[in-house]
């Protein structure tokens, strides 16, 4: 199934988010934000360079066809674009507030959160249709979701802003299915890099002299930013905002385990349940898919 495709680019630009501590252990002494305007700058020069020089034909293509359209077209691809760029904006700065002044686990619990929220603004914004089963995966999120946040009630607010701007920003570009996804990307984050340039001379660090700082974020920028952003507007292409948000469960579940396996967390009985429960809703929302190719392998068979 054609389909498929965009569930497998999904799947593999979440799975490659939740190793992202693997590249911000080694900086953790580095201030945050200093990580965040490198993060930023150097996709942007990485992106503006492959387009630049291997993309020459699409950026060709897209301008005419922009220069063609309407101007309801024009003032619709130009608002999606550079309000999907103010939505990973604000998601970035408060995810990394929510990190340094509030606690990490609220940070965790807002990309709990953001499956259900995503699911709800596509069903009421873009009236994507949810099938019985796929509201009863949704109710299981939110069940593991509050058992999650138990006895951590002031983190929910913080969570909930880090939650919503994701899920707006991943709604927002469902609709924004004029523009190439990976130029569109490259705009977006050339206009957050304009946008914080400002304030990089006042509250940035002393310049980074250290080779492992650059080694890590060749790492965040490649493989934590440029290659999961584009596989994630990619499947926006052919699966709903739904299923991807669904779909985003897999990063803290990879993280989770991450930090029992690998760094050794403590983790309570509740935290193991609700992580179980949501891996459950991951597969029930998207049982029909998985269903209907196995049908079609057996059938080819």
């Amino acid at each position: 199934m054609p389909v498929n495709k965009y569930y497998s680019a999904a799947f593999v630009a979440f799975f490659l988010w939740g190793f992202f501590s693997f590249a911000l252990k080694p900086l953790h002494n580095y201030a945050s934000l200093d990580i965040l305007f490198y993060r930023v700058f150097f996709s942007v020069l990485t992106m503006v360079a492959i387009n630049l020089v291997f993309r020459r034909n699409v950026l060709r293509k897209d301008w005419r066809q922009f220069k063609s359209s309407t101007l309801q077209q024009k003032r619709s691809v130009i608002s999606l674009t550079l309000g999907g760029a103010v939505f990973l904006i604000l998601n970035w700065f408060v995810f990394i507030y929510v990190v340094n002044h509030v606690s990490v686990k609220a940070a965790s619990l807002a990309y709990l959160i953001c499956p259900i929220l995503t699911t709800v603004f596509a069903f009421f914004i873009l009236q994507e249709k949810l099938s019985k089963i796929q509201w009863i995966a949704v109710i299981i999120s939110l069940f593991s979701c509050v058992l999650l946040s138990f006895n951590h009630f002031t983190d929910i607010f913080y969570s909930l802003i880090v939650a919503t701007t994701y899920a707006l920003y991943l709604v927002s570009q469902r609709k924004n299915s004029q523009m190439d996804k990976f130029l569109a990307l490259t705009i977006q984050l050339l206009f957050t890099a304009i946008v914080i340039l400002p304030f990089y001379p006042s509250y940035s660090g002393a310049l980074p002299s250290e080779p492992l700082f650059y080694a890590c974020m060749f790492f965040v920028v490649v493989f934590f930013t440029i290659i999961p952003l584009f596989l994630n507007l990619y499947a926006l292409k052919g699966i709903n905002s739904s299923a991807v948000g669904i779909m985003l469960y897999i990063n803290p579940i990879i993280t989770f385990l991450v930090a029992i396996f690998y760094y050794n967390e403590q983790v309570s009985t509740l935290q193991l349940l609700s992580y179980f429960l949501i891996l459950i809703s991951i597969v029930v929302f998207n049982a029909k898919a998985l269903f209907s190719r196995r049908i079609l392998l057996l059938n080819k068979k």
